[in-house]
């Protein structure tokens, strides 16, 4: 069986670009909830052009924010993928007896996987990790990591656009306000759709589900003066 060290874990995941697919659906999805709140908030029977600017600027800027931080969240789940697997070949090499070796090579791996594996199939691993392979340095970002950082920022604030074009390009603000509530809500429905295709999940209860899960926290943020 074909080893691969521990610090390869993006790439044994076979990715083919920067984000996985559902880790980019996942970005819109919460990019679309968040705007969603701003726009929900809006009373169209009282709102002027500077309650819409302000709730533009607001969801913008949320957007942007909440953008950065979900973006420094992933470099430091790509540093923390890179410990662990260096963690994990420094356990098996202090490891007191094979067995227990085997146990934390099966621990690290998916249930799926670590089933199929024979106990020499373990043991050719605990060599190999235990052998004359050099310990790998402290994990360090690459230039891979951070394109995906800034995807990660520019999904979330990239999808607040198509719910409030509306209110930039409309005078009235309860026409602008229910065009807007429909785009976040067929937006909502296709991230939704496509999120379930590529998770392997129903996709139009999915598509469907997102719709409701949207709604429903945009509701409780509302209700919480949000």
């Amino acid at each position: 069986m074909p080893t691969v060290s521990p610090m390869r874990a993006p790439e044994r995941r076979g990715r083919t670009g920067v984000l996985e697919p559902v880790e980019r659906l996942a970005e819109v999805l919460f990019g679309l909830i968040m705007v969603l709140g701003f726009t929900g908030s809006l009373s169209a029977a009282e709102a002027g052009q500077a309650e819409v600017r302000t709730m533009l600027f607001g969801a913008l800027g949320c957007n942007l924010a909440w953008g950065l931080i979900d973006g420094l969240m992933y470099l430091m789940f790509c540093l923390g993928e890179r410990s662990a697997g260096r963690r994990i070949m420094i356990a098996v090499r202090g490891a007191a007896s094979p067995r227990e070796a085997h146990d934390l090579i099966a621990g690290a791996l998916p249930p799926v996987v670590a089933e199929a594996l024979r106990p020499e199939d373990l043991e050719r691993v605990r060599s190999h990790l235990a052998g004359p392979v050099d310990l790998p340095g402290r994990p360090r970002l690459t230039a891979r990591d951070w394109w995906g950082g800034l995807g990660v920022l520019l999904l979330v604030f990239l999808s607040t656009f198509p719910v409030v074009l509306p209110f930039i390009f409309m005078d009235n603000t309860l026409r602008a306000l229910r065009v807007s509530n429909a785009v976040a809500i067929v937006l909502l429905f296709l991230t939704g759709y496509a999120f379930g295709r590529a998770a392997d999940l129903p996709r139009w209860g999915t598509g469907a589900a997102m719709v409701v899960i949207g709604l429903v926290l945009v509701a409780i943020t509302m209700a919480l003066g949000g």
